[in-house]
């Protein structure tokens, strides 16, 4: 009978405390960045500027995106249960998923409304959205100065690209602002606008993608498994790993498991910590599934060629 060993080698504490840090940085740039896309809101429907509106709704998808974050931040603090052994880890996908379907939607309200105004363009007030615009920039450029002064996870360097977006869209309408200032026509101001909607566009499909790659268990992005076999093969005692599968719980969190063959099985107490630790520092791999076996069970069977279909002879890619 093969033996199964079990282990989770994340430091829960540590793990909370980099969830409540890194969800208090979210919930400030969340709080800023929502307060400000109602002044534009405010003022673009004042200056009749569709690249305020646009900005501020490329600022309101990034302040859904933060707030997931800092909801999925909250969610990671909580422990397993019954029901979720993992956790609610992957709530944070649901939540991108939600969040790149709602940036579709707000690009394609921008881009009708965009196209329309480039057949009947109304008067636009371009010294107000000079004024607003410079305003957007500077919070845009505040945001980003905290998000890459907090703890950098995957969650914090996902929404800083949607915050440098809207630093792009801020410049937008500020340009926008200035050339009908100076007298420009004002269809510049919807032609802008089209620029924020390729902005968005790019950030929501490059947030598809990653959600996408977890839904189906992909490798995570940054981690090679042959590269993570090889170097788990490389540990004293153990002679080759096979059936290795590595997952994403979140963005954050990744998973593993794979059989072990190992020289003496009476090796297995001290090799297994040397794993763990290989797999967190190295890969940053938090939850693993290791399960031992003999290295010359394995051998005598495959050269026998007599094992059952469930037995040590079911090998996968031998890394």
């Amino acid at each position: 009978m093969s033996s199964h060993t079990h282990s989770h080698n994340a430091d829960h504490n540590h793990s909370h405390s980099h969830s409540h840090g890194s969800g208090m940085t979210l919930l400030f740039a969340l709080l800023f960045t929502t307060g400000f896309a109602v002044v534009e809101v405010i003022g673009g429907v004042m200056a009749s500027s569709l690249a305020l509106l646009s900005d501020a709704g490329h600022m309101f998808t990034d302040s859904l995106s933060l707030a997931v974050g800092a909801f999925s931040a909250w969610l990671a603090s909580k422990p397993a249960s019954r029901a979720h052994s993992f956790g609610l880890q992957r709530a944070e996908v649901l939540g991108a998923l939600f969040n790149v379907l709602f940036m579709f939607v707000v690009i394609a309200v921008i881009a009708f409304e965009a196209i329309e105004r480039m057949q009947d363009t109304p008067t636009v007030d371009g010294g107000t959205v000079l004024l607003i615009g410079g305003l957007g920039l500077l919070v845009n450029i505040i945001v980003a100065w905290v998000l890459m002064r907090g703890e950098q996870t995957i969650n914090v360097r996902g929404a800083l690209l949607h915050v440098m977006g809207d630093l792009l869209g801020s410049v937008a309408a500020v340009a926008a602002g200035a050339i009908i200032w100076f007298g420009g026509p004002s269809v510049m101001d919807p032609i802008l606008s089209l620029v924020v909607c390729l902005l968005i566009l790019i950030s929501a499909i490059r947030l598809l993608g990653v959600v996408i790659r977890v839904l189906m268990e992909g490798v995570p992005q940054g981690i090679n498994s042959r590269e993570v076999g090889q170097a788990l093969a490389e540990v004293d005692g153990v002679i080759a790993v096979h059936d290795l599968h590595i997952w994403s719980l979140s963005s954050t969190s990744h998973a593993l498991a794979a059989h072990v063959d190992l020289e003496v099985m009476t090796e297995w107490q001290a090799v297994l910590p040397q794993m763990q630790t290989l797999l967190s520092e190295r890969f940053g791999i938090q939850h693993s599934t290791l399960q031992p076996e003999d290295a010359q069970i394995r051998l005598d069977c495959a050269v026998e060629q007599n094992c059952s279909a469930g037995g040590h002879g079911r090998s996968g890619h031998v890394h």
